[in-house]
């Protein structure tokens, strides 16, 4: 008898689950504790295990989709058993007549055809060939931007090659392929905007003619049209037929690591490079027992940070503009996705929060002196703003009222610390989330931030690391800033400016004497904290900043 399986709950707060990818396709056969696909929940990427076996006979939702929880996700039963009743009768979205009435014999290309995404083709899709449309990449993305596309028309693509690079609302990020073929049609080009969903490409075996499928998929509404239909199948016909994409193994050629996204968490929250993991899922994937079961060896993760290192050494310099002497000379130049949600997000705090700002300035003597001998262990380096990081999770934990948000209805008190950490990259600004604060020690935030800094700027932050933050630290200090004002980032109701030190007169005890100090600035929503309130903690932070080894305590 076939089984409705249904959007699980994963987590205590999980209302909704995304489809990350989906590991298995209808007409496969399924086994108890088989992974079924990865779902996004709100607090991490999970791979959801079946608990029945049988064979796959319907999808109800598709990869990039969300649906709320205990929705049909899939069915699962004997081969070609009728599955129209509980169709009619489920929670899915309403099926189309060919997706109610599966086939035994229908070959997986056609089960994926039925089950399609948002837009359907009038005609089938040739055997093989898959349709790529906008992946959602974070909770809030409506709408992506190509920034730049790795592979072109004609090109093969094997699984986990790296198609394109996606700007989303958060930030620019690689986006893989979960199939191999070639590439024989790009709807998006470099650049170009699209909602998620829209058409991206279309992958399948060499040679394979295309031609209507852009347009019908198009017609139905979900891509734009797509400038290089014409040119797209003529590159196509001109590929080899014989062109294969090569076996994919955990690492493939262009020295992509392929691994589900629960497990690169686990290994990056561990400190476990995937180059010495064995997978031992599809086509040698890294899975989240894999992770569980390593054992690390004595190598660093320098091997892993090499791909990255050898992208950015290639990548071309910019071309210098030359300006004549005495003429008028303007340049335009695009708003990233990533400039415009920074834009949307910031005018929103700004013209929605009444913002207030607070000003300290504390002696930095005695953490100079702190500093130095907690770096004088081997293996060791903590910053100042590490120290700042610190002080403010166990100044947060005592005044929770800064740890706030505003609803129109009632005020969200945070019991939890996750301190948002702003970080300048390339294209503008991103936050990564330092999860648990209070609960980390000054090496470990160290780490942590260096970390996520470092994948910040070479864009390989996943969303959910800059998700939750209850708090912000903004530290302009390195570039020789000794004093400035944040604009809150909201759901936070504070975000707090760290200034450079600086050696100056201080009077101490009755004393001129030389001394460093530093200026702290403590933006607030009036809404929820009020002048009382930040004061408090900004009196508190300075305590702990002045005399570190409370910080221990």
């Amino acid at each position: 008898m076939a089984i409705k399986v249904t959007m699980p709950r994963l987590s205590d707060t999980m209302t909704e689950g995304t489809v990350a990818t989906w590991l298995k396709k209808v007409g496969d056969k399924i086994s108890e504790g088989d992974i079924l696909a990865e779902i996004e929940t709100d607090k991490a990427t999970m791979e959801f295990e079946s608990f029945n076996e049988g064979t796959l006979l319907h999808i109800g939702i598709q990869a990039g989709e969300t649906a709320p929880v205990d929705s049909l996700l899939a069915i699962i039963g004997k081969e070609g058993e009728d599955i129209s009743a509980l169709l009619a009768g489920g929670d899915a979205p309403a099926a189309s007549s060919e997706a109610s009435e599966p086939k035994a014999d229908a070959p997986a290309a056609e089960a994926k055809t039925e089950t399609a995404a948002p837009a359907k083709a009038a005609t089938e899709l040739p055997k093989g060939v898959v349709v790529v449309t906008m992946p959602r990449l974070s909770d809030t993305m409506t709408e992506g931007t190509v920034a730049t596309w790795l592979k072109k028309v004609g090109d093969t693509v094997a699984e986990g090659d790296i198609l394109a690079e996606i700007e989303t609302d958060k930030a620019t990020m690689e986006f893989e392929s979960f199939n191999a073929g070639t590439l024989l049609y790009i709807g998006i080009q470099e650049g170009s905007t699209a909602p998620v969903d829209s058409l991206l490409a279309i992958i399948g075996p060499a040679g394979t003619d295309i031609a209507g499928i852009a347009e019908n998929y198009t017609a139905g509404g979900a891509a734009p049209a797509a400038e290089a239909s014409g040119p797209a199948s003529e590159e196509t016909k001109a590929a080899p037929a014989a062109e294969k994409a090569p076996e994919a193994t955990a690492e493939t050629s262009n020295g992509r690591i392929l691994a589900s996204p629960l497990a690169k968490k686990i290994a990056s929250d561990k400190g476990i490079s995937l180059n010495q993991v064995k997978g031992s899922g599809e086509n040698g994937r890294i899975v989240k027992s894999d992770i569980e079961n390593f054992t690390p060896a004595a190598q660093g993760q320098a091997a892993a940070s090499a791909p990255a290192a050898k992208q950015e050494a290639s990548a071309p310099a910019a071309p210098k503009v030359f300006v004549p002497a005495g003429e008028v000379y303007t340049e335009e130049i695009k708003n990233s996705q990533m400039r415009k949600i920074i834009a949307k997000r910031l005018a929103e705090s700004l013209f929605t929060a009444p913002h207030y700002n607070l000003v300290i300035e504390v002696s930095m003597d005695e953490a100079m002196q702190a500093r130095a001998a907690i770096n004088s262990v081997p293996d060791t380096k903590v910053s100042f703003n590490d120290m700042v990081i610190k002080a403010c999770a166990l100044a947060l934990k005592k005044h929770p009222k800064i740890n706030s948000q505003w609803k129109e209805d009632a005020i969200i008190i945070n019991h939890h610390v996750n301190i948002g950490v702003a970080v300048a990259v390339e294209d503008g600004l991103v936050v990564p989330v330092l999860k648990f604060t209070d609960a980390m020690s000054l090496s470990q935030i160290g780490g942590s931030v260096r970390d996520l800094a470092g994948r910040a700027k070479n864009k390989k932050l996943g969303p959910q690391e800059m998700e939750g933050s209850t708090f912000t630290v903004s530290n302009l200090g390195m570039f020789g800033i000794t004093e400035f004002n944040s604009i809150i980032n909201q759901p936070n109701s504070a975000i707090l400016s760290v200034g450079a030190i600086v050696e100056k007169p201080v009077v101490k005890n009755g004393q001129i004497v030389v001394g460093n100090t530093m200026m702290l600035s403590l933006a607030c929503d009036h809404r929820t904290i009020d002048g009382a309130t930040g004061a408090q903690f900004l009196q508190t932070l300075k305590q702990y900043i002045e005399s570190p080894v409370t910080m221990l305590a």
